[in-house]
């Protein structure tokens, strides 16, 4: 889907990746569109966990792609499965405010 989309102007392919590392949490985002880098964010953070860096990745993403004229379609490629899992998790209080965010920018 991803190498399909790619070649397409309308949709926004989104790659990103998180990681913490001696207290210092690392994001990168990068968005192509029609087979070209876009975007290319890096954020680095303390005192925060992988999954609010994770968090945050995907938020950014996101909002990137929402920002762009004629996006019809985004899709994410993540290493983090679990915690998209648990975003959209209707159930799990903790993420509810994460899941109206990301909602709100769709």
């Amino acid at each position: 889907m991803a190498l399909k989309s790619s070649s397409s102007l309308s949709s926004a392919l989104v790659v990103m990746n998180a990681s913490v590392k001696n207290n210092v949490a690392t994001s990168i985002v990068y968005i192509h569109v029609h087979n070209k880098l876009i975007i290319k964010t890096l954020y680095h953070a303390l005192n925060v966990t992988s999954t609010e860096a994770e968090l945050f990745a995907i938020r950014s993403g996101i909002n990137q792609a929402t920002n762009l004229n004629d996006i019809l379609k985004i899709i994410i490629v993540t290493d983090s499965i679990h915690m998209v899992r648990k975003i959209f998790d209707l159930l799990s209080y903790l993420f509810q405010k994460h899941l109206a965010i990301i909602l709100n920018e769709l």
